[in-house]
């Protein structure tokens, strides 16, 4: 099969959930005989506009795209969507945001389109309303264009039933195998952390990942000889002022910022507990990165922590409740041969259940059986749908943002 991809910034993946997912899969995909291109963002590249190089088999193909607010995601997926005019099987469209497009290739290209939902990127922060009120199109455009759907999670599943109908299939993501790093935890010793005596957070300093409430959890505990240390880059100079000014200079909280390599590796294979507060997650590779390496996990209690936590496998807390992760990490800190048992669970079962060989092969299928069937949707109802969503799309917005919190305060 010869297959096209749009919403990744490129690769090799530096940050970036979708990135890393696109460099386990297509590589595996390559070696089994198929033919992979991966359109990219020039800024992300750093490559001249149009120029192609490989990564591990896949075409690399760099397209003009300044990094302005969030028109590198419409500007790339625009051109991307045009160029699969050419000899494609399958067009993947990874995230909802670059699926606003997904449209222009059902018209264009007589490819199969494929449309991953990463998570519900309009529920982020960082975004603007007009930002967001793109991304809800592009949900919607994707639930009508898209010949199969993908989902993450679970939730993300049910997300999909419950507000459009539409059937997805579910295919999780693996974790990053991690590289390797020194076993003697030289540098991690040189910020002042003693193995297994501070606990991680890891991810985006924003708003939605909710690293101001573990600050002040923490700064709550003042449990001797331990620290906290933030590992991420920042969105916004403002939030990021305001974790500053909660930190108030304790000595024992460390914001690292990105980590890459060996440095990631170090820190969180010696820290003690990882930590993650998230309001909002599609499946938090992150975490499943520390389970596949035998971290004990604290985590918010929302539905993808929830499916990949179980029961033995890690501690939830209430979601947005400082009084209850702060119960919980008291609760870890003294119980912990309890907590090891539960990260040597997770270590199982993630091992077993989140296989970059299992998915890959899964979505191989996946595109095996959807390129049997026939075109269903005609041209002409694809060009009138995208005017009549732009339409929809603000009473649309209200209504999906209104359905998803009644859904997730029911389940909490």
């Amino acid at each position: 099969m010869k297959i096209a991809v749009i919403g990744a910034k490129g690769l090799p993946p530096e940050e970036g959930g979708i990135e890393h997912h696109c460099a386990e899969i297509y590589p595996r995909m390559v070696a089994q005989g198929h033919s992979v291109d991966l359109f990219a963002r020039s800024f992300y590249t750093r490559m001249p506009a149009f120029r192609q190089y490989d990564f591990k088999g896949v075409r690399v193909i760099s397209l003009p795209c300044p990094k302005v607010g969030g028109s590198d995601v419409i500007i790339s997926s625009a051109l991307g969507a045009m160029l699969t005019a050419g000899d494609y099987d399958i067009v993947h469209f990874h995230a909802l945001g670059p699926s606003l497009f997904s449209w222009l290739t059902r018209m264009i290209s007589p490819a199969k389109v494929v449309v991953t939902c990463h998570g519900l990127d309009w529920q982020r922060a960082k975004w603007g309303k007009l930002a967001r009120l793109s991304i809800l199109l592009g949900e919607k455009i994707a639930v009508s264009s898209a010949h199969e759907m993908v989902v993450v999670s679970g939730a993300l599943q049910s997300y999909f039933i419950n507000n459009y109908s539409r059937d997805s299939a579910y295919i999780p993501n693996a974790p990053a195998s991690y590289p390797a790093s020194d076993t003697k935890f030289t540098w991690t010793s040189s910020l002042g952390l003693e193995r297994g005596r501070y606990m991680v957070f890891l991810g985006r300093l924003v708003p939605e990942k909710c690293p101001d409430l573990l600050i002040k959890a923490f700064q709550s505990l003042q449990k001797s000889g331990w620290k906290l240390v933030l590992v991420g880059g920042d969105d916004s100079p403002t939030f990021k002022a305001k974790l500053l000014s909660l930190a108030n200079n304790n000595p024992n909280i460390l914001f690292t910022g990105p980590l890459l390599g060996a440095r990631l590796a170090e820190i969180v294979r010696g820290s003690g507990l990882f930590v993650l507060p998230s309001n909002i997650e599609g499946l938090p590779m992150a975490m499943l990165e520390a389970m596949a390496e035998g971290v004990p996990i604290i985590a918010s209690d929302i539905l993808p922590h929830r499916q990949l936590l179980g029961q033995n496998r890690g501690v939830l807390f209430r979601k947005g409740d400082v009084n209850s992760c702060i119960e919980k990490l008291d609760w870890a800190i003294h119980n912990t041969q309890e907590i090891e048992k539960f990260a040597e669970q997770a270590k199982i079962y993630v091992s077993a259940n989140y296989n970059w060989e299992q998915i890959t092969n899964k979505f191989i299928d996946l595109y095996n059986r959807i390129s049997t069937k026939p075109l269903t949707v005609p041209t002409s109802t694809l060009t009138s749908l995208y005017a009549d969503q732009v339409k929809s799309a603000t009473l649309m917005e209200s209504a999906l943002a209104t359905k998803y919190l009644e859904a997730d305060s029911n389940l909490n």
